[in-house]
């Protein structure tokens, strides 16, 4: 089974909705949470998944996992539980993706960007370089929730010196 929409999909990310906007989270110059288009297919999301000594160990299409060489080599884990993929490394769980009936998927993720800077997209006590909760998403000092980000090229563009833009054409 293979998520796949046939026009570019409201992705929501804590009430906040990301309507055509390809590249959802970006860390510098790698895309972290993007909408890629299947020829002949549609639609569907692809978000890498990084060590944090930056080594990529899998990629995550539409609403399934899929290990890299590097991730098979670490003897990374998947499991396909009912509703539900889980990522983990080491007996620590790195991403579920759950899904439910027809185009639904929710994930929930401890991120690494290549150069091992670490982003939370779940609850956190203690935000780290962005924090996601299920309510808004907050970067250093501004809190967004319920808006709409639409026709823009990225979302969300994180980077390491600590700043942000948001809305990128």
């Amino acid at each position: 089974m293979e998520l796949v929409f046939q026009s570019s999909p409201r992705i929501i990310v804590a009430t906040n909705t990301f309507i055509n906007v390809p590249i959802i989270l970006k860390y510098e110059d790698t895309p972290l949470m993007e909408v890629i288009q299947e020829q002949g297919l549609g639609f569907t999301t692809q978000i890498p998944i990084y060590h944090s000594d930056g080594t990529y160990l899998a990629k995550v299409k539409g609403n399934r996992v899929f290990p890299t060489e590097a991730g098979k080599k670490a003897k990374i884990e998947i499991r396909d539980t009912p509703g539900k993929f889980i990522c983990s490394l080491e007996n620590k769980v790195m991403f579920e993706l759950s899904h439910g009936v027809g185009e639904g998927f929710k994930a929930d993720a401890e991120l690494y960007a290549p150069d091992g800077y670490f982003i939370k997209c779940s609850d956190s006590p203690k935000p780290e370089l962005f924090d996601v909760n299920g309510n808004a998403i907050k970067v250093g000092g501004i809190t967004m929730m319920g808006n709409v980000f639409q026709n823009l090229s990225v979302g969300i563009w994180l980077r390491k010196d600590g700043s942000c833009a948001i809305g990128v054409s």
